[in-house]
């Protein structure tokens, strides 16, 4: 590894997840230790093992996209454009007097433009009654639901890029992969600006049927505020959620000669798959620990100098106790010593965005000093016994930041935050 390498930095912040719209929002919800999660409203649940989700209250027509935008886009597509906007502005960076060759744009995504292809499928089927669909119904534009594709795109267009453009879809890490994909972009000279974040908007019947199917989300449907319960001993699997999160990216240097705030440092990124099962998880952790390890290694950081671990953190059973023994098993005694938490008890699983939604809130915590909480940990589980920061936020020195992803298919990422300030702080 060169030590000439280029330094990659955030400097611009964009959220949108349950709770409320926009970073300040969000980070009240978080810090309040607020739940956002509630019975599913997008449609009729009642039929569903599982009725419970945590839904953004998205006013499309105050929202700022066009008419047009509006008309071609799926939701996810809408969250991420408005969730950039966001960032860009955040970030100060005139776009227009970057080279738009040099702007690129990476996005995560799980499920892609869910709700769009199960509308759409609805209307072209009359309901699912033809066997042979009538495509005279369809939008368009449905091209553009077919393909995730379509999500770097829509970014692209808004902020003028035509550098790289990519999509990544890994699971539920594909938040975390996409951001390190970019950092690698503009390490390897590729860009010089990256827009990267994710995006996933899965509450719809077939998502929830399919999660239903493999009993991964939770049945606690008679209280949905307390439904997701990450490490509790009483935790019965996760809740499904939405959002966006994206980000903009650029070199260190640059970022200071034009004076504007640098939020984080990307200092380390590894991911790894365990080649084990579709969706179970071997308990020792050995996957997540090795990511952990080698994202380390890249920042050049012990486990020691770890202040916080934003962890993935879903309330299922399988998943809190292998997460559990990664960071053992990678961080050795500071795995006791450094607070845990996890925001999915406050905002509830997003799939492929909360990766990136993680990040944000592990950005806030260094820009703040205090650590998120894990709502809903009442009941300590002895498998889980690190100090997972139950309920209450916690004022916090925080310039070092691990957040870490598990997903489906056996993709285990870690990335590492680090202030670039830390000394003068």
């Amino acid at each position: 590894m060169s030590a000439q390498r280029r330094r990659v930095v955030i400097t611009g912040v964009g959220v949108m997840a349950p709770g409320g719209v926009g970073t300040k929002n969000f980070w009240q919800l978080l810090t309040d230790g607020r739940t956002a999660t509630r019975g599913i409203t997008f449609f009729d649940a009642s039929s569903f093992r599982s009725q419970v989700a945590a839904e953004i209250d998205f006013d499309t027509e105050l929202s700022g996209l066009s008419p047009q935008q509006l008309r071609r886009t799926d939701r996810a597509a809408q969250l991420a454009l408005v969730a950039a906007r966001e960032a860009v502005a955040d970030s100060g960076l005139d776009f227009a007097s970057v080279d738009p060759s040099r702007i690129g744009v990476t996005l995560g995504s799980a499920v892609g433009a869910t709700m769009g292809l199960d509308q759409e499928y609805r209307t072209v089927s009359d309901g699912g009654r033809l066997e042979l669909v009538d495509h005279t119904y369809a939008v368009p534009h449905l091209y553009n639901v077919l393909v995730p594709s379509s999500f770097a795109t829509e970014v692209a267009w808004a902020v003028g890029a035509e550098g790289p453009g990519t999509v990544v879809s890994t699971g539920c890490t594909s938040g975390l992969d996409a951001i390190g994909y970019a950092t690698d972009l503009i390490r390897e000279g590729s860009a010089d600006v990256i827009v990267a974040g994710a995006t996933d908007a899965p509450i719809s019947p077939i998502t929830v049927a399919c999660f239903d199917a493999i009993k991964a989300t939770t049945p606690r449907n008679d209280d949905p505020e307390h439904a997701s319960r990450p490490f509790d001993a009483s935790r019965n699997g996760f809740v499904l959620g939405e959002g966006s999160a994206v980000f903009v990216l650029e070199e260190l240097s640059a970022a200071r000669a034009r004076g504007t705030q640098v939020y984080a440092e990307i200092a380390g990124y590894a991911s790894r798959s365990n080649a084990f099962h579709m969706t179970g998880l071997r308990p020792d952790g050995k996957e997540m620990a090795e990511a952990i390890r080698v994202a380390l290694d890249e920042a050049r950081l012990d486990p020691e100098d770890i202040d916080y671990i934003n962890a993935h953190g879903s309330g299922t059973k399988q998943n809190d106790r292998h997460e559990t023994a990664a960071f053992k098993r990678s961080l050795g005694a500071h795995a006791h010593a450094v607070p845990v938490s996890s925001i999915k008890s406050m905002i509830g699983h997003s799939l492929g965005a909360i990766g990136s939604i993680e990040v944000a809130a592990s950005v806030l915590a260094m820009t703040h000093d205090v650590v998120p909480p894990t709502a809903n940990l009442h009941e300590a589980d002895p498998e889980c016994d690190l100090d997972y920061v139950p309920l209450t936020a916690r004022d916090w020195r925080t310039d070092t930041v691990l957040s870490v992803g598990s997903g489906f298919g056996g993709f285990q990422s870690a990335i590492v935050l680090t202030s670039p300030d830390a000394g003068a702080r």
